[in-house]
């Protein structure tokens, strides 16, 4: 990607969250603080709250509940395999679950590379707005998030998938 990394943080329930988006407009991560494998701002990048505009309204409607789709012009950049799982992620419906072998199958993978499944989904740029809170273990347990735990409750809980 060339030209400037423009970022910008919005307030949230789950804390500030860090927005970066591409010299284009399109948003390139979605990260929170102690998120393993966050980004985190450089000096090199530019803060303008431009780009975001779109984000922060849909956000904001996501949170209090208004929104159960966002549509977003987004860019990420990973693996083949990678991709190939963050876009399994999207058609997870708002107030559901699926399990990461459910993710496997749906993208034509063995049920061996469940935890390279994971592991792509773990390296999700996009917190939130490409729905890996969604993704649970067959067992129904809820597995690792790489925004922690507690934000994946708040989340589920908030779709209703978990009691409030």
């Amino acid at each position: 990607m060339t030209g400037p990394t423009y970022w910008t943080s919005v307030t949230g329930p789950l804390g500030p969250l860090l927005l970066t988006a591409a010299p284009t407009g399109e948003l390139t991560s979605l990260s929170v603080p102690g998120q393993k494998g966050g980004r985190e701002v450089r000096d090199d990048w530019r803060r303008d709250p431009g780009p975001f505009r779109e984000a922060e309204e849909q956000l904001a409607a996501y949170f209090a509940g208004d929104l159960k789709e966002f549509r977003l012009a987004w860019r990420t950049e990973g693996t083949a395999f990678r991709e190939k799982v963050w876009a399994a992620l999207d058609g997870i419906p708002y107030g559901s679950t699926t399990t990461y072998g459910e993710i496997a199958a749906r993208i034509g993978v063995p049920r061996a590379a469940v935890r390279a499944v994971g592991g792509a989904i773990g390296a999700n740029p996009l917190l939130v707005v490409r729905p890996c809170h969604r993704v649970i273990g067959a067992d129904g347990a809820l597995t690792g998030y790489a925004g922690g735990l507690d934000r994946k409750v708040r989340l589920l809980t908030h779709e209703g998938v978990l009691p409030a």
